[in-house]
């Protein structure tokens, strides 16, 4: 990754003047990366997740205009996309502005167009120390981000609820990631300090406080570049949705994989023909079972525990779901091998990105020196480190 200068609120301002001519009256919006610390390819079949915001994300200048034309920059991307609201499009050459303007689209059709008298325009600076393309949620950073930004200054009162479910519709319908709900429901209902216990087809959630005592979080960041839009993503998800027609001709009640218990899916997996296609259900199903038991390990301060399920995750998405790569194994199999190091796991979709690891404070610094030198020896690649801590949803900051 590109190292990226550090702004404050007033740098990002003069940014925004020298782009748009002036900065008067401009809002400051922020929404927050995310890391989902278990429960894996879980979110789109209806299982449990347990991710955490983070305090680093997008940052959103907006000022409002009144003649319709909403004009999006950002300051990572040379890309740039000016759009009226009566033809807004998704244009593979916009790259990184089709997010915002999916939100945009989204807004237009809310219930009906209700408000579409009120989104006159605006001007949108954007920038972002999420790593894009990382796995820790660039795209819904700058969804919710969005959202929150484009309802204030039109004076809409939408709950955050209803931001996180518009932005992933943006996600699915605009730019076509046929993602769930976890990574947009992370960043905007995030709470400092807590993880979100999520089941992700009922939206049923809670705070449970993330007690890592002794510890640190630690991301790990492959910097190989994963394009989720045209990974194999959307093959996993078709073949997790023929698993469940498979199994729902003898559990006719079955409406998501979420929804089957470790118990029941021993007596029934023998049902399903294909093997690979048992295999995405063997992960989600037991994936789920060790969200469950994860939770219950945090909430005790059995930090062991928890490490141990964090592993356990990580070897079932290699070999059951098979959506981890060279590289996050190289980071994984490196990680697991330092002393201190509690647990560590692939996070995001797979296909490179990042890795998570809990980490007595003590061997930070080495887990940082030796499981760099060794992951570069063996993929020719820098990894890049992040000391995390977990912070707030999307929020208005000025």
């Amino acid at each position: 990754m590109t190292a990226q200068p550090n702004y404050d609120l007033e740098s990002l301002k003069r940014e925004f003047a020298s782009r748009f001519g002036s900065a008067e009256g401009v809002r400051i919006f922020f929404a927050p990366g995310r890391v989902n610390l278990i429960g894996e390819h879980t979110d789109y079949n209806g299982g449990y997740v347990f991710p955490a915001a983070l305090t680093f994300g997008t940052y959103a200048l907006v000022k409002p205009r009144e003649d319709g034309v909403y004009r999006f920059r950002s300051l990572q991307f040379s890309a740039e996309a000016d759009t009226r609201t009566d033809e807004v499009a998704f244009r593979k050459e916009d790259d990184w502005a089709n997010y915002p303007k999916g939100v945009l689209s989204e807004l237009l059709q809310l219930d009906n167009g209700a408000y579409a008298g009120r989104l006159r325009g605006a001007d949108v600076l954007y920038y972002g120390n999420v790593p894009n393309g990382a796995g820790l949620s660039s795209s819904a950073s700058i969804e919710l981000a969005t959202a929150l930004a484009l309802t204030a200054i039109a004076g809409i009162e939408l709950p955050m609820l209803e931001l996180v479910k518009l932005s992933q519709r943006a996600e699915n319908r605009f730019v076509g990631v046929n993602c769930g709900i976890m990574d947009q429901f992370a960043v905007g209902m995030g709470k400092r300090d807590h993880a979100v216990m999520l089941k992700c087809d009922t939206l049923e959630y809670q705070y449970v406080p993330f007690r890592i005592d002794g510890c640190k979080l630690v991301i790990t960041n492959t910097n190989k570049r994963r394009g989720l839009a045209d990974s194999k993503y959307n093959e996993r998800r078709q073949q997790c949705e023929n698993g469940l027609k498979w199994l729902q001709e003898i559990l006719p009640h079955l409406t998501s994989l979420g929804e089957l218990s470790l118990a029941e899916w021993e007596r029934v997996k023998d049902t399903i023909p294909d093997p690979v296609i048992r295999s995405r259900v063997e992960h989600v199903v037991t994936e789920d079972d060790r969200v469950l038991k994860a939770r219950l390990s945090l909430e005790q301060g059995d930090l062991a525990t928890f490490g141990r399920l964090m592993k356990a995750s990580h070897e079932s998405l290699r070999d059951q779901y098979e959506v981890t790569g060279f590289e996050l194994d190289t980071l994984f199999e490196e990680a697991s091998a330092i002393d201190g190091c509690i647990g560590t796991r692939m996070t995001g979709a797979g296909f490179g990105g990042c890795s998570v690891s809990i980490v007595r404070n003590e061997a930070v610094d080495r887990f940082k020196t030796v499981v760099a030198e060794r992951y570069t020896a063996k993929t020719g690649l820098l990894p890049t480190f992040y000391v995390c801590e977990i912070g707030d949803g999307a929020k208005e900051l000025l």
